[in-house]
């Protein structure tokens, strides 16, 4: 696959839990079908480091080359091609969120955003005008990737992720990368109020949790859906 840019995810931590479509529903676009795996739809947080950023045939720059990413998910399809929603994505680089809202339509948003390793757990904050996140995380056990028809295969195994414009045109973002090297994971939430401008809440149940030590990624550009004779 050729791609417009490649980057590496670190210390990563998912954190799904099933939410009702009801609540999901008046956020995603009308052309996108909600995923369901045994009924349930499911939302995520997903805290990590990238590093590595770069554009295809460039040197990682220094500044611009790694930031910190948080980002609130569900799971979508069209035409049958499943996919990544993204309700926000917050980024301590404000160049990057500049850079991805203008050429990705992505709901990129600048946070004051914090990280740190202590006793072998991560400790992740996140804080903008209007949401907030805390959390404290790290693997528990070995290495295991997701096995097909799984619901971890259903959340994790996605290779692309939807978009709108703000005249609502949908797009499509293609990325590759190698099956996700899942471990199971342990994590305490102090503060999650991701969800709080999309008026739902995510359930006061334990959340389904995976940690990944590192993946590298290459992305395309995005192309409107309606332009792609393949689907």
């Amino acid at each position: 696959m050729s791609f417009l840019l490649a980057q590496t995810w670190r210390d990563l931590l998912f954190a799904h839990w099933p939410v009702p479509a009801a609540a999901l529903r008046p956020w995603i676009p009308a052309a996108l079908s909600l995923d369901r795996f045994d009924g349930e739809c499911w939302a995520a947080v997903v805290p990590f480091r990238m590093t590595g950023i770069r554009l295809r045939g460039t040197p990682p720059l220094p500044y611009l080359s790694r930031t910190l990413e948080l980002n609130l998910r569900t799971y979508v399809s069209y035409r049958g091609r499943p996919g990544v929603f993204f309700f926000s994505l917050d980024a301590a680089n404000p160049v990057a969120v500049r850079i991805a809202r203008r050429f990705f339509h992505l709901p990129y948003f600048d946070a004051k955003m914090a990280y740190s390793e202590r006793g072998g757990m991560l400790e992740y904050r996140s804080e903008r005008k209007d949401a907030a996140f805390h959390a404290r995380y790290g693997p528990a056990g070995p290495v295991a990737p997701a096995l097909p028809v799984t619901l971890e295969h259903f959340l994790t195994e996605r290779y692309c992720f939807y978009t709108a414009n703000p005249k609502g045109r949908l797009f499509r973002g293609d990325i590759a990368h190698m099956p996700w090297p899942l471990q199971p994971a342990e994590a305490e939430f102090p503060v999650n109020r991701l969800t709080l401008p999309w008026k739902f809440e995510l359930p006061d149940t334990k959340p389904l949790l995976h940690f990944a030590k590192r993946l590298d990624v290459r992305a395309q550009g995005i192309v409107p859906v309606d332009a792609d004779r393949r689907l």
